[in-house]
């Protein structure tokens, strides 16, 4: 990749740490979007509607972004927004946001552990947003993560959820963090679960480039 500066559309530490895996720090700009409310998904149930959903978040922080840095048009900006889907017994398929930032968090992702995640696969999703020379491409890179049964899930929550680690945390966990132990196996992208898809990202710069 031939490129001397990039800017990171992101409020995520954990984003500008996988994009130096890619990149020198130096060379990475973090301009965070200015408007920090995002679309929500409370009301999508259906695959189809959810992707385009993700599009348009990553889509509007990117112009969010280039809103505020007209100038640099000539600088590639990279934005992104990873969630978790999980497939509820109804058959309807359920994005899982942050817990709630009350009291309720411990319930809220207990039941998420039991319920959603124990003995069963969930989707990871990101959509990747990479505006360069006027032209704005978009993927989103997927990842199967499957946790371990009910019984072994059961026997470490109470002490998971003693280290708040889920607290802020999309899904409630942190595959980087101590939330791993509870992961079986990974089908896809692990920097994808952690926020940033490096092989997506990798790709997008390297056409990027060429066209």
């Amino acid at each position: 990749m031939n490129l001397s500066r990039i800017i990171l559309g992101s409020r995520s530490p954990r984003r500008k740490e996988l994009l130096t895996q890619l990149l020198p720090e130096t060379q990475i700009e973090v301009v965070p979007p200015a408007d920090p409310e995002e679309a929500g998904f409370e009301q999508l149930h259906e695959w189809d509607a959810i992707q385009q959903q993700l599009i348009s978040i990553c889509t509007a922080k990117n112009e969010d972004v280039f809103q505020q840095r007209p100038a640099d048009a000539s600088v590639p900006i990279l934005t992104a927004d990873t969630i978790g889907v999980v497939k509820r017994e109804t058959g309807d398929l359920v994005v899982l946001g942050q817990p709630p930032v009350e009291s309720a968090w411990q319930e809220t992702v207990k039941e998420w552990f039991l319920n959603d995640y124990a003995g069963r696969t969930h989707l990871v999703l990101t959509g990747v947003c990479l505006r360069y020379q006027q032209r704005v491409t978009i993927q989103i890179a997927e990842t199967e993560v499957t946790f371990h049964d009910q019984e072994y899930v059961r026997e470490r929550l109470d002490w998971y959820l003693s280290t708040q680690e889920s607290r802020g945390k999309a899904g409630g966990y942190a595959i980087q963090g101590a939330g791993s132990i509870f992961v079986n196996r990974i089908e896809g992208s692990l920097s994808n679960v952690v926020g940033l898809p490096l092989e997506t990202v990798f790709e997008m710069l390297n056409r990027s480039q060429t066209v």
